[in-house]
């Protein structure tokens, strides 16, 4: 609409024009008339062709036509992104031809007596106008390209940020979920390690304890004080584990009508604690094996342990992998191979520990299983523990029908 209206303007302009221009050209009024209104038109395209619109208006200004094409066309001109040079050239053919024509139609009309000032005012009239109609439009065309650039680049940088915010976004969500999966699992890798050996030795406990009430009740007595002793241990260690997942829930009441910043700093703070609670506060270490193999001894299973390499102590994390390794092994023993010898390795090597829990057959073959549920979870467990300290862990029958559990873990 905008467009329209100038064009129809320029046009109105130029056919006004055309009609002085026809006098003095010598030709019909009505050709002067139709060459002006064509002319004038042209700025309907000037966004288009911009170029084509200056060239016509320097082309139409011998002819004293064109004075609203020329200036819009100009402004045009120089809010495009076109290269300097082109719109510097035609803007200098603009101010040069309206000089050249404006020198001579002022020198004319002084020649014919119509002005009476001095000859001073033939270039100044000449320059003046020639500056007046070429440098404000190309000046305000220069800003309010230079602007709209502005605005273009501030908003396509501005809805790149809101792209990578949201990308970020996703990849935060994506990573706490990640998080609270890595956390679902090794909470559930902590209580099977916590649940399955104590229980598992429970339960020989108890077959023994029926077997042998009426028979030796001295030996029932001490069956039924080591089962009341697992059952109080492992009632400490599951405490200890669901106080850590009650200080998590503390965490979601206090977050009501607290700021998000708060929430996550307190969410932050209990994840930290929850690690450092399961993975390197107290808890089992290599020390303790020798009081495992005897829980284990007691419940009528033979055990050696063989230790080789100077004892020393590592992280945290180190024993107690290495102990779970350990605890989860014989407790397959148990449930698999009730009654089979088995052997446990240790050796401390220079920058690693090794362990190995070898079981031989079962020796009748009805007493392979002792009736526990199992999940299958148990040798997974070991190897994503191992694994995530950078260690090698292997597990396998061996040849001569037993089961075979083994792991290197580096000592740093």
């Amino acid at each position: 609409m905008l467009d329209g209206s100038l064009a129809l303007l320029s046009a109105v302009e130029c056919g006004a024009e055309g009609i002085g221009f026809a006098r003095d050209a010598g030709i019909p009024v009505s050709v002067g008339i139709v060459f002006g209104l064509l002319a004038g038109s042209v700025l309907l395209v000037r966004r288009k062709w911009p170029i084509a619109v200056v060239l016509v208006a320097i082309a139409i200004t011998p002819a004293q036509m064109g004075f609203l094409l020329s200036v819009v066309g100009l402004y045009t001109l120089a809010s495009c992104e076109l290269p300097r040079r082109i719109i510097g050239a035609l803007a200098g053919m603009s101010l040069v031809g309206t000089a050249v024509v404006t020198f001579v139609r002022v020198r004319q009309d002084m020649a014919s007596g119509n002005l009476t000032l001095g000859d001073w005012f033939v270039p100044f009239a000449a320059v003046t106008t020639a500056l007046g109609l070429t440098a404000p439009p190309v000046l305000l065309g220069l800003y309010v390209g230079a602007r709209r650039r502005l605005m273009e680049s501030l908003r396509e940088r501005a809805d790149s940020l809101e792209r990578e915010l949201q990308l970020l976004a996703e990849r935060a969500e994506e990573r706490a979920e990640w998080a609270r999966n890595e956390e679902r699992t090794r909470i559930a890798r902590e209580m099977h390690d916590v649940v399955a050996h104590r229980v598992s030795l429970m339960v020989v406990h108890s077959a023994a304890l029926q077997a042998v009430a009426r028979k030796d009740p001295e030996k029932a007595v001490r069956n039924a004080a080591l089962v009341g002793d697992m059952g109080r241990q492992a009632l400490t260690e599951l405490r200890e584990m669901l106080g850590v997942l009650r200080a998590g829930e503390d965490v979601g009441r206090r977050a009501a009508g607290v700021p998000l910043a708060a929430v996550r700093e307190a969410a932050a703070a209990a994840a930290a604690a929850s690690w450092v609670v399961v993975e390197d506060g107290p808890g089992p270490c290599l020390s303790e094996l020798a009081e495992l193999i005897g829980q284990s001894a007691a419940a009528g299973m033979v055990v050696d342990l063989a230790v080789e390499g100077e004892v020393r102590s590592y992280a945290a994390r180190v024993e107690q992998t290495a102990y779970r390794v350990v605890q989860e092994a014989l407790t397959n023993v148990h449930k698999h191979a009730a009654g089979a010898k088995t052997h446990v390795r240790l050796a401390h090597r220079v920058s690693e520990i090794a362990m190995q829990v070898e079981n031989e057959p079962p020796p009748e073959p009805g007493s392979a299983s002792a009736g526990l549920p199992s999940g299958g979870n148990g040798l997974v467990g070991m190897r994503e523990r191992v694994v995530a300290l950078g260690g090698v862990f292997v597990s396998g029958p061996t040849d001569a029908g037993g089961f075979r559990v083994s792991a290197v873990i580096p000592a740093a």
